[in-house]
């Protein structure tokens, strides 16, 4: 019982250790067309300094439904071929040298962090003119990474301790939102992609559970029928 109520405190005080209350993010593996417009995000905004090399871009094509000659006119930047991985083009020494630190690969992110901390923390810069890029970030203060989707969402400042828009981006709030979810989703995606294998695999297996149990009820009652 000891056991249990600490297994069931545990989110709360891993909350509360780790600092403010992050919104709750609910993936959504199966929208295939999110997913693929997270993907388009990711390489156009993220690729640029994070590499994530445990992520081929045709496995990234053959999961959500893209084929190999798209994701090579649309996604591949470097020259490569679509059977390469996400290989950041930006070598580490430059990378540290500019940001203090070489960007670090993000193909876990979404497992190491977790999504409903991406989630917040790309709708949480504001202008901070103390920093080297100009920005913070509530979630992860002095952060050394710029926001990257600022023409995007826009300038938010931090007023009374609350985060408000001050200069409109490209995007509404809520299409901003929308984007970021598109690319949460895919960045979850790409921490696991065999959980889109599990989960069609998990209802053919369900379905055959399903089937075995009345089968082996009908062969239970052939036994037991002339047993008193």
């Amino acid at each position: 019982m000891i056991l249990a109520c600490l297994l069931a405190a545990a989110p709360a005080l891993v909350a509360a250790a780790s600092g403010p209350a992050v919104p709750s993010f609910e993936v959504d593996l199966n929208n295939r067309a999110g997913l693929q417009r997270g993907a388009r995000t990711f390489v156009n905004y993220c690729v640029s300094c994070h590499s994530a090399e445990f992520m081929r871009y045709a496995r990234l094509a053959q999961d959500l439904g893209l084929t190999p000659e798209q994701v090579q006119a649309n996604m591949v930047f470097n020259g490569g071929d679509a059977n390469q991985v996400m290989r950041v083009a930006m070598r580490p020494k430059d990378g540290a040298a500019w940001f203090g630190q070489a960007p670090p690969d993000i193909t876990l992110s979404a497992r190491s962090r977790g999504a409903d901390w991406l989630y917040a923390y790309m709708r949480s810069f504001y202008l901070d003119p103390s920093r080297p890029f100009g920005v913070n970030n509530t979630v992860f203060p002095n952060a050394a990474m710029p926001h990257v989707l600022a023409s995007l969402q826009g300038t938010q400042e931090l007023v009374d301790g609350h985060l408000t828009l001050t200069a409109p981006g490209a995007l509404e709030p809520e299409e901003y939102d929308a984007l970021v979810r598109d690319l949460v989703n895919f960045m979850v995606y790409m921490g696991e992609p065999a959980k889109l294998v599990r989960y069609g695999l998990g209802v053919k297996v369900l379905l055959f559970l399903l089937v075995f149990s009345g089968l082996a009820y009908l062969v239970k009652r052939e036994y037991w029928r002339d047993v008193h």
